[in-house]
């Protein structure tokens, strides 16, 4: 059996192959980057592992025996869905690691943005021992109105993180009811009262067709003027050219991404001049136990696949 693991971020694939090794498979990685290389490695597979690669249709077609496409992560828009479901190949997740870290991750953001913290060592580091923000740019967090977009695991721990700061909390989930959000302590909001109320906006949602650039010039324009924007979740939730042209305007008063689009974030973007700005590298969900979570995770869905057993997690519709 093949296991083909088109990328990944790990020094080697040794938990992997700890894992898959003694059922007889062969772990091949790469760092694929085309789709032409992306074929070579996963035409002939058992299994695919996936960090973030992007597995298209022509890809997916050309898998001639794959019993599953597993994503090292969360999400799943590096993969086409519609096209492994019509293949008949499942598609697995890893849906429960990492929530902790990307909460607090996201809390730090929130923190960073709210007192200035990023913006005050800088100056020092300039020579300059005073607050380089404006007074209005600094806020207790008992005084602000936070809006989440998504309330899934994540947005549930960042909203826990929230109300033990004494923020407000509107929670938007059309997968969730309004009971389920009252249930936590927060305000169950549509997407016109996120935009119009929040002080400050944080993103939890996958990339779907409906989320995709959710964040656009429609959107920022109902938002309060000077209000705050993080993104944890996904780069292509926010439009890039219309977030810059909102914190040149002043219509966004910052923002803190872990995530950017494209990623990584083009070294000639004026988003690395701007000062109301910080980025973090997509390294929210970095720990060592959240990582070891990650890849045993999914080498023992592989697992499970070369067995023939039940897959769990799968996020396409496919019975494996």
């Amino acid at each position: 059996m093949k296991v083909a693991v088109t990328d990944y971020t790990f020094q080697n694939l040794d938990v992997e192959r700890g894992i898959l090794d003694p059922l007889d498979c062969q772990v091949v990685g790469r760092q694929c980057k085309t789709t032409e290389e992306l074929i070579a490695l996963t035409c002939d597979a058992d299994c695919v592992i996936t960090q973030f690669a992007r597995l298209n249709a022509d890809v997916i077609a050309a898998m001639q025996k794959c019993r599953v496409i597993v994503r090292y992560g969360i999400g799943v828009d590096n993969v086409d869905l519609k096209a492994a479901a019509a293949k008949g190949i499942p598609v697995c997740n890893v849906p429960d690691y990492c929530i902790d870290e990307v909460a607090d991750h996201a809390m730090a953001l929130i923190l960073t943005l709210t007192r200035g913290v990023a913006a005050t060592w800088d100056e020092i580091r300039r020579g300059n021992w005073r607050l380089p923000v404006p007074l209005t740019s600094m806020f207790a967090l008992r005084d602000v109105t936070v809006g989440l977009i998504g309330f899934g695991r994540i947005g549930r721990e960042v909203a826990r993180r929230l109300l033990a700061f004494k923020c407000k909390v509107m929670a938007y989930d059309p997968a969730l009811s309004a009971e389920g959000i009252r249930r936590e302590g927060c305000e169950p909001a549509d997407l016109e009262i996120i935009w119009s109320r929040s002080d400050l906006v944080s993103l939890h949602c996958p990339s779907t067709e409906k989320t995709r650039f959710i964040v656009n010039a429609a959107s920022v324009e109902k938002m309060k003027r000077g209000a705050l924007l993080v993104n944890c979740s996904r780069g292509d939730l926010v439009q890039t050219e219309d977030l810059i042209a909102a914190l040149r305007s002043g219509q966004i008063g910052g923002a803190a991404l872990d995530v950017t689009w494209p990623e990584p974030i083009p070294k000639d973007s004026p988003l690395l001049s701007m000062p109301n700005v910080i980025i973090t590298a997509h390294v929210a969900s970095a720990s060592p136990p959240a990582v070891s979570k990650l890849r045993t995770t999914a080498a023992n869905i592989a697992a499970a696949a070369v067995r023939g057993d039940k897959l769990p997690n799968v996020v396409n519709g496919v019975i494996g």
